[in-house]
C-alpha cells in the first residue's frame, strides 16, 4: 500500500481485484480503512451497479463520515440508426432488396441558414 501526504492530509492507493483504491483522510487521526473494509465498499459497488465496471474506487474519510466515489469504465454501446424504416445497427442482416434501397436512398442535408430562420 503507497502512502503519501499533501497539504499534511494522508492518501493511501492501492489495488484490490483489479481496482484502484485511493482512500483520502481529512485529519492525520482518521481511522485507518483496512482491507475487509475497501472489500466491503467494493461489493456495495457491484452490487449497485451490475452492469457497470468498476476502475478505481476513492474514499474520503472524515472521521466517522466516509465518501465512496466509483469510477466506472465507458460503456460500450452499438448505434443504432433508422435505415428505410427500420432501426439497425449494422446492415448485415438485410437482404439483397434492402440493401439495394439502402444504397439508392437519397440522404437530405438541412442548410445551416434554414435551421432557424427567427434567428434563434
Amino acid at each position: 500500500m503507497e502512502k503519501s501526504s499533501t497539504a499534511t492530509f494522508p492518501v493511501e492507493k492501492t489495488q484490490i481485484d483489479g481496482v484502484q483504491f485511493i482512500v483520502n483522510y481529512a485529519h492525520e487521526d482518521d481511522a485507518h480503512v483496512s482491507e475487509n473494509e475497501m472489500r466491503a465498499y467494493l461489493k456495495r459497488g457491484y452490487d449497485k451497479f451490475p452492469h457497470g465496471t468498476i476502475e478505481s474506487l476513492t474514499l474520503d474519510v472524515d472521521g466517522e463520515d466516509v465518501g465512496i466515489h466509483y469510477g466506472l469504465a465507458p460503456a460500450k454501446f452499438d448505434r443504432i440508426r433508422r435505415i428505410t424504416g427500420y432501426l439497425v445497427g449494422t446492415l448485415d442482416r438485410f437482404n439483397d432488396a434492402k440493401r439495394a434501397e439502402e444504397h439508392d436512398r437519397v440522404k437530405h442535408a438541412v442548410p445551416t441558414a434554414a435551421r432557424c430562420a427567427k434567428g434563434c
